[in-house]
């Protein structure tokens, strides 16, 4: 019998993987020990005032319901850790006035609290029949062990989970732009691959919009860095909030943003041209911010559409040389105006 405990145990302890897989063969193991009706694990939400029966074993009369949830005040659980008892074999007798205990014609009663190394109350491991049953000091011991087992479980999760969310924080980090809170360009070309496999599978066009916004060093210089900063959040704003599906667009730098998306194959130069509209009339303007108000003509932007086998660092090259023609161009036009 002691060998085929130990034998079980060492079975439990090795393959589980998660709180479930080590709680249940433990419910039963001290099912077998104890001999009593039902095991069970619970968890307790003080805040809520609720206990909730997270796992059970049961294997006679005695029948604990698994996800049922009862008021914590109420519970058998609350009264054994207020009254300092880990067994009593007179339940009815101990707690006559405790509804719940009468309700499952509990008699026989075993608990053990569950707290972390940092003292929060998990919940409780539990023993129960509907008759007397003795329970022995080794049994008692094993129950007080089973729970330390289950602790180091659920704080092993709970930190596994902290660890995930917090490796998505710093993974959402890594690719958002500290200023704007749009993509950054690591995000951007990780996007821009995706977008150019997906449209060669599905005979899709990729065009892309290299945006500089001239004048910028001219703006920070009259209003400040502060008046700076804002600028480009108004700008980044704009962009994303006039998104449609499949758009895509990223700070790629300083005061340099970079749009794309992916359409039906047609008229590409009419494809772009749409595109350049659609940006320039949301990149120029009158933009109030704060007391000051500028009137922007617009940055220099140039949109390629993308050419088969062409990679994304292929593409922005080619984007970024148009945006430098259109900006000479316009440099151009603005000094032709002037005379």
């Amino acid at each position: 019998m002691h060998d085929n405990f130990l034998d079980k145990l060492a079975t439990t302890i090795t393959d589980s993987q998660d709180l479930e897989s080590l709680a249940r063969p433990l419910l039963a193991i001290l099912q077998e020990i104890t001999d009593l009706e039902s095991t069970f694990l619970t968890s307790v939400d003080l805040q809520r005032n609720e206990l909730t029966l997270v796992y059970t074993h049961n294997t006679s009369s005695l029948q604990i319901p698994e996800g049922r949830i009862n008021p914590w005040c109420d519970t058998l659980c609350k009264r054994a850790m207020d009254d300092g008892v880990i067994h009593t074999d007179a339940a009815h007798q101990l707690w006559p006035d405790n509804a719940i205990g009468r309700e499952l014609g509990i008699v026989t009663y075993l608990s053990e609290p569950l707290c972390t190394s940092d003292g929060e109350l998990y919940g409780t491991l539990c023993g129960a029949s509907s008759s007397q049953r003795k329970i022995s000091s080794r049994s008692r011991r094993l129950l007080s062990m089973f729970g330390r087992l289950l602790i180091q479980q659920i704080e092993r999760e709970r930190l596994i989970a902290q660890l995930q969310v917090e490796n998505q924080r710093f993974s959402k980090a890594a690719l958002q732009d500290p200023l704007t809170r749009i993509p950054n360009r690591r995000a951007m070309e990780q996007e821009l691959t995706r977008t150019l496999a997906n449209a060669s599978r599905n005979q899709l066009q990729t065009h892309l919009a290299f945006i500089d916004l001239d004048d910028f060093k001219a703006i920070n210089d009259r209003y400040g860095h502060d008046f700076g900063d804002r600028f480009l959040l108004e700008i980044s704003a704009n962009l994303t909030n006039r998104l449609r599906e499949g758009d895509f667009v990223a700070r790629y730098g300083g005061d340099e943003f970079v749009f794309f998306c992916a359409t039906a194959q047609g008229s590409s130069e009419s494809q772009r041209q749409a595109i350049t509209d659609r940006l320039r009339s949301l990149t120029q303007g009158r933009f109030k911010i704060e007391d000051i108000e500028l009137d922007y003509a617009g940055p220099s932007i140039g949109v390629v559409s993308a050419l088969p086998n062409e990679s994304g660092n292929q593409l922005l090259a080619r984007a970024d040389r148009v945006m430098y023609d259109q900006k000479a161009a316009r440099k151009t036009a603005s000094g032709s105006e002037q005379q």
